[in-house]
C-alpha cells in the first residue's frame, strides 16, 4: 500500500498526516508551531518518526507547505512574513538530513488550493482560487486543471494585491493590502474604531456581539466584506475562474462578511454570474494544508 505524508506549517501549529494513494487522510496530528528554526527540524524529525510507525505501509513521499515565498528555482523562501526564521535558508539540505525519501516545499495556501482541488470542494473545477482568511489571507490558484506556479513559483498571492492604497501598513512591507484589510486583527481594530472602545477583544468576540444586534460589530465586518469584495472582483476579471472557494476561520461571520462582499463583487466584476463563476466555502478545513502537500508530493513523484 502506497503511503504519502504531508505536514502543512500554520501560525500556531504544525499539522500533518498520512493519506492513501486515493487522498484519503488515515492518520493525522498536530503540534505547536516550534519559535525558531532549529527547534522546527526537531520537531520534522520527531514527526517524521512517528509518521513511519503510524503507516500501514511505506511512506513513498512527504510534501511540506510552509509559509512565505518560496522561489522554485533558487530553492529559498524568499520572505516568510509571519516567519522570518525561514528567511533565505537553504531548506531542501535541511530537510533531506531529516526524511530519507522524496519530498517536495511548496507555499503552505498553495498546498491548500490543491488539496481542495483534488479532494474537496474543488473537485470538477478547471479554474479555481482558494481564499483564507484568518490572521493574515492565504490564497491558491489553479488554472487549466493546474497549480499556477508562475516563473519562480509564488504566483498567487492575492492577500498582497493592493485593495486600499491609504489602508493600514502590511507585514510583507506594502500599504493596504487584501490581508491589512480583512483579516481578524483588522475587523477588531475597525470595531473598536467604530464603538470608540479600546477593549481587549478577539474577531470571534466581535462575530457575538455582531449576531446579538450590536451595530457596530456589524458594520466592522461590513467594512472588511467591502474590501474582501473589491479583491474577488479584481480577481474575477483577471481570471475569469470557475470557483471561488472562501475558507479560514474569519469566513465563519457568514454573511456579515459574505454580504457586502457580494455586493461589491456584483458592482465591480465584468459580467458577474453565478453559473460561470460559484463562490463556496472550503470543505477540508484545517487539514487541507498537509492533505494537499502529501498530494502534491505524490504528483511529483509519479512524474519522475
Amino acid at each position: 500500500m502506497a503511503v504519502y505524508a504531508g505536514l502543512d506549517m500554520g501560525g500556531t501549529n504544525l499539522k500533518y498526516g498520512l493519506l492513501d494513494g486515493q487522498g484519503k487522510v488515515i492518520w493525522w496530528g498536530k503540534d505547536p508551531t516550534p519559535s525558531d528554526l532549529q527547534l522546527l527540524l526537531e520537531a520534522i524529525k520527531q514527526i517524521w518518526t512517528a509518521l513511519q510507525k503510524r503507516a500501514p505501509g511505506r511512506i513513498t513521499a512527504f510534501g511540506f507547505g510552509l509559509p512565505g515565498i518560496f522561489n522554485r528555482q533558487t530553492k529559498l523562501i524568499h520572505r516568510s512574513p509571519n516567519y522570518p526564521g525561514l528567511n533565505g535558508v537553504p531548506l531542501e539540505p535541511l530537510f533531506s538530513r531529516l526524511v530519507e525519501i522524496p519530498f517536495t516545499i511548496h507555499n503552505d495556501a498553495s498546498m491548500a488550493a490543491y488539496g481542495e482541488y483534488r479532494v474537496g470542494a474543488g473537485q470538477g473545477s478547471k479554474s479555481m482560487v482558494l481564499l483564507t482568511i484568518g490572521t493574515g489571507v492565504g490564497s491558491g490558484l489553479i488554472l487549466n486543471g493546474q497549480l499556477w506556479e508562475g516563473a519562480n513559483g509564488f504566483a498567487g498571492e492575492l492577500g498582497h494585491i493592493i485593495v486600499n492604497p491609504d489602508g493600514d501598513k502590511c507585514k510583507c512591507g506594502s500599504q493596504g493590502c487584501l490581508e491589512t484589510e480583512v483579516s481578524s486583527e483588522k475587523i477588531v481594530k475597525n470595531y473598536q474604531q467604530i464603538s470608540r472602545r479600546t477593549e481587549n477583544i478577539s474577531s470571534a468576540e466581535v462575530y457575538q456581539r455582531a449576531l446579538a444586534g450590536d451595530g457596530a460589530a456589524q458594520e466592522a465586518f461590513a467594512q472588511a466584506g467591502h474590501y474582501l469584495g473589491l479583491g474577488l472582483a479584481s480577481t474575477i476579471n483577471l481570471l475569469d475562474p470557475d470557483k471561488i472557494i472562501l475558507g479560514g476561520g474569519v469566513m465563519k461571520a457568514g454573511d456579515f462578511l459574505l454580504k457586502p462582499a457580494l455586493k461589491e463583487i456584483k458592482r465591480r466584476s465584468y459580467l458577474f454570474d453565478y453559473s460561470q463563476c460559484q463562490i463556496i466555502p472550503a470543505v477540508l478545513g484545517n487539514q487541507a494544508g498537509f492533505i494537499g502537500a502529501a498530494l502534491w508530493a505524490q504528483s511529483r513523484l509519479m512524474q519522475v
